[in-house]
């Protein structure tokens, strides 16, 4: 019982009765144009050109409901009137992911508003213009009736006549009581008006098949996007974090003995956490949707800078590069780069002393890279850093699968005989379509 009377009180039943009036008073323009082919068939008999005066209205309402405007404009005033949760409409395309995210998702090749999804928004006026001015006369003439049945109000008997069916109340209570009906049915009506349009709105105002499918392929390239960033984020500040604690570790070492090797270190750090924060700004401006600044390219032209800074950490690098590496360009060396770079923030956090073997190869048909170090829980340096300052995430060499994986590459890691552990990555060249 309580739940048949829980829409009364409730404001979005009003608004809702008022949303279904706006529309039948937003029709009534249209009549003028949908009676004159009528008054001009003479001969016709009248409920033919009624007939005819109909079809022509419902035509001018159904043809205003195809310009995608007016969509746009229905679903702002059903969210405000009917309270009903509708997503603004969305155009169909094929989704453009980034520079340098790899390929965005496409979306299905059927994709595209089909002829009923179409027609859903003159289906929507038409079916609100009918409920508007169903629900206005019935409730004008039900509300009209509980004030002018009650005896007081008109000092004489009142009868009440309405397509052939007469109302006459006796005076005294009764009429009071049929005036408190009819005003009780007036809210009735109001409330079916405004459920009706809101059971109607999700199915016809709603977004279509089509627009789903493009909504699911944003998420997707969003997504694709947000999890590019997150490696990126990972790659850098990971690096960086783990360079600049053993470059930190170094300098206090060495403070004393050799100022030179600690005003080094300290540069070192300076330089490489620089680079971080450009990094970071960067995601974070993109995380915030806020119009992002150029995104900050770390290629294989930086790879000697990289090496540079860990040598400074007191790391033995010992880099065997060949072939024509200023041919690769583009997502390749970004990608190279930065693979590189897990791979040697890893022999940093989790190598056992010794040198770190870096191998790149550049071939017509593609690169390969790898990353030799000595297993042990130490690191390269020396220096009394613990390796539970570098706690492990679980993120590092799974990015890195999924990486290389985004680009048709191979992926090896694992141990390399009794005593190091290897990294190897093969990467090939894209052939241009």
């Amino acid at each position: 019982m309580n739940r048949a009377f829980r829409p009364f009180p409730h404001g979005s039943t009003y608004s809702g009765a008022l949303f279904a009036f706006l529309g039948a008073t937003a029709s009534a323009p249209l009549l003028p144009l949908a009676v004159l082919p009528a008054l001009l068939w003479h001969s016709a008999p009248y409920g033919v050109r009624a007939a005819l005066a109909l079809l022509v209205w419902a035509a001018l309402i159904a043809g205003i409901g195809l310009v995608p405007a007016v969509r746009r404009v229905l679903i702002v005033s059903a969210r405000r009137l009917l309270k009903v949760p509708l997503p603004d409409p969305v155009p169909v395309r094929l989704p453009v992911g980034p520079p340098g995210a790899g390929p965005a998702p496409a979306a299905p090749d059927h994709a595209v508003p089909s002829g009923a999804d179409r027609l859903r928004t003159p289906a929507w006026l038409l079916l609100h213009v009918a409920l508007g001015w169903a629900g206005t006369l019935a409730s004008s003439v039900l509300f009209l009736m509980g004030l002018a049945l009650p005896e007081d109000w008109t000092g004489s008997d009142t009868e009440v006549a309405l397509l052939g069916w007469t109302l006459r109340p006796e005076r005294g209570w009764q009429s009071w009581v049929t005036a408190a009906v009819c005003v009780l049915l007036a809210v009735l009506v109001c409330v079916a008006t405004s459920g009706a349009l809101r059971w109607l709105a999700p199915r016809l105002l709603g977004p279509s098949a089509a627009e789903r499918l493009t909504l699911a392929a944003e998420r997707e390239r969003r997504l694709a996007e947000r999890n590019r960033l997150a490696h990126e984020l990972h790659d850098s500040i990971g690096h960086t974090l783990t360079a600049a604690t053993i470059q930190a570790a170094v300098a206090g070492e060495v403070l004393a003995a050799d100022p030179v090797a600690a005003r080094a270190a300290l540069h070192s750090i300076e330089e490489s956490t620089r680079a971080a924060l450009e990094d970071l700004d960067y995601v974070l401006g993109v995380l915030r949707e806020e119009k992002a600044e150029t995104a900050p390219v770390r290629t294989l032209a930086d790879l000697p800078e990289l090496l540079d800074r860990l040598r400074h950490t007191g790391a033995r690098i010992e880099p065997d590069l060949t072939g024509d590496l200023a041919q690769v360009q583009g997502t390749l060396s970004r990608a190279a780069y930065r693979i590189l770079q897990e791979g040697l923030t890893n022999a940093l956090r989790h190598g056992g002393g010794g040198p770190i073997q870096v191998e790149l190869s550049a071939a017509p048909d593609g690169l390969r890279l790898s990353v030799v170090n000595r297993i042990g829980h130490g690191t390269n340096t020396g220096a009394a850093v613990d390796r539970g300052v570098f706690p492990t995430s679980g993120h590092g060499l799974p990015g890195l699968a999924e990486r290389i994986r985004l680009l048709h590459g191979e992926f090896e890691a694992g141990p390399h005989g009794a005593e190091h552990w290897r990294l190897a990555v093969r990467l090939p060249v894209r052939v241009p379509a």
